[in-house]
């Protein structure tokens, strides 16, 4: 899932460009029975290395963790919740510093590369993470192994029936959600995840071309600026909600999840286990309970 091997020819040979959300490019679009030469946006992919420096000051090893393709944009929001939802680190306490590596690197090659300086006294199993890892790029995600994950590794309990939120709150979340889009507005090709409020109010919004990167930098934004669990939070993803969204959104202790998709068999199966709320197909002035239905009523 998270280490790139097969690819790296390609990314060595292939000419660097600057590194921004959306690229032009000159398309021929065919339409009514003309072709035309327009300019045209597309959302960027670029893969993101991360690395870690751990053990005691003085005596600092490093490891090169993950590859991840990303939107380049919000790249710390990204690698502070991809190691939070791993289970790599427990809070913002856990990292001394986060940045590009030195001047060695050329400017292009600095912004697909960070550095994780993890604090001394982090809980950093190195073998646990080899297992895990090895296990996740060899097989995609390997259920069996993912699920035993989370339950081993999950920090919070989800609050038992809370918070509520009304129907008509729940249909205002995408309508929030998309005029905020402004990369998906551009190339109609990226992903998006937000945090409300179980008021409806707008909290973060990230977005990526991959959906569970758009998942990890909303977490990574919150985990900087609020306290964790997210208790009283309700995540909108605007895709799909599958499995690994699924898993992302209970290890922050998120309570609701919907999607304007459709959820998996697993990532139900994995929410009904957690008690969270999972709601799909969230558009068009309707949606679907999965579990956890006690959490949304009626107005009195």
């Amino acid at each position: 899932m998270w280490l790139v091997s097969c690819c790296g020819g390609f990314f060595h040979k292939r000419k660097r460009m600057y590194q921004t959300p959306t690229r032009e490019r000159t398309i021929i679009k065919y339409r009514h029975n003309f072709f035309a030469t327009q300019n045209d946006h597309l959302a960027s992919e670029e893969p993101l290395e991360i690395k870690l420096a751990y053990g005691p000051l003085g005596q600092r090893q490093q490891m090169s963790l993950a590859v991840t393709m990303r939107t380049p944009g919000a790249d710390f929001d990204l690698v502070y919740g991809f190691l939070f939802t791993e289970g790599l680190i427990q809070g913002r306490k856990d990292v001394l510093q986060m940045r590009y590596p030195g001047a060695q690197l050329s400017p292009e090659a600095q912004e697909n590369s960070i550095l994780v300086e993890l604090h001394p006294a982090a809980q950093f199993d190195v073998a646990r993470l080899q297992r895990h890892f090895y296990t996740s790029s060899s097989c995609g995600i390997c259920g069996k192994a993912s699920l035993e994950m989370v339950q081993n590794q999950s920090a919070f309990l989800l609050p038992a029936h809370q918070p509520i939120i009304y129907p008509e709150t729940l249909l205002r979340l995408p309508e929030a959600l998309i005029p905020q889009q402004s990369l998906f507005n551009q190339t109609g090709g990226i992903h998006a995840a937000g945090l409300f409020s179980s008021n409806g109010d707008l909290l973060y919004l990230r977005e990526d071309v991959g959906r569970h990167n758009a998942l990890d930098k909303v977490i990574g934004a919150a985990l900087q600026k609020k306290e964790f669990p997210l208790n009283d939070n309700v995540l909108l993803v605007s895709g799909r909600a599958g499995f690994e969204l699924v898993q992302k959104a209970i290890m922050a202790g998120i309570p609701i999840m919907a999607g304007v998709g459709a959820p998996s068999s697993l990532a139900v199966e994995l929410a009904e286990a957690h008690d969270l709320t999972l709601v799909g197909f969230l558009r068009d002035g309707g949606f679907n309970i999965y579990t956890g239905g006690e959490r949304i009523q009626l107005k009195n």
